[in-house]
């Protein structure tokens, strides 16, 4: 089990969120404070690539954006906002990316599932065993009803992951998202309970 909920139904998180992939050994786990270095490095190796499609990335992305950004996760997450997920390696700790669900919808138990992965570890499956794992999370664990994928309709590394995960496409969104000031056609995938593997 990946979590367990307790009376006030916060998540609180058990030492195993973490699964070995059949591309490798990747897990998925809460960030802690100590990850802010890792995550600026990653972020700094990846930034050409990161700025193009996140709306967070800027090219002078720093140390304490970083920390900033890994401090509010603990806040979000105990406030049921968003859960953010470090990518890693089960076999030498590495960094491999992040992962996590944001927008959460209370009422209608839906949430948007946004991931990236490091340059040097991209097109190896890592960003699809991260999907598949939130995937089961989310759904299985949280109690959601939704998992949704919105990639703008240039990013085709995006677009392999969601499909290699095994989301649904569900149609093109005209002027969905705005990047760099731009607006851009997005693509809506989802992903719901029936669309997981059985377990056992």
């Amino acid at each position: 089990m990946l979590v367990s909920k307790v009376q006030d139904e916060r998540i609180v998180p058990s030492p195993d969120i973490n699964h070995f992939d059949g591309v490798g050994p990747i897990g998925i786990r809460r960030f802690c404070i100590d990850d802010a270095g890792a995550m600026w490095s990653a972020v700094r190796e990846s930034v050409n690539e990161l700025c193009e499609w996140m709306v967070w990335c800027k090219p002078d992305y720093s140390f304490e954006d970083s920390a900033a950004f890994v401090s509010r996760c603990a806040a979000e997450w105990n406030e049921n906002k968003s859960y953010s997920f470090v990518i890693f390696d089960r076999e030498d700790d590495s960094f491999l990316g992040s992962i996590g669900l944001n927008g959460i919808n209370h009422a209608h138990k839906l949430a948007n599932v946004g991931y990236w992965v490091r340059h040097r570890n991209a097109r190896r499956g890592v960003a699809t065993a991260a999907t598949r794992l939130v995937a089961w999370f989310g759904l299985r664990e949280l109690g959601l009803e939704r998992l949704e994928i919105l990639v703008p309709t240039g990013n085709v590394a995006s677009l392999r992951v969601a499909q290699k995960a095994g989301a649904r496409f569900e149609g093109i969104l005209r002027n969905r998202l705005v990047l760099g000031g731009k607006s851009q056609d997005a693509v809506m995938y989802s992903i719901v309970a029936d669309d997981l593997p059985h377990q056992g």
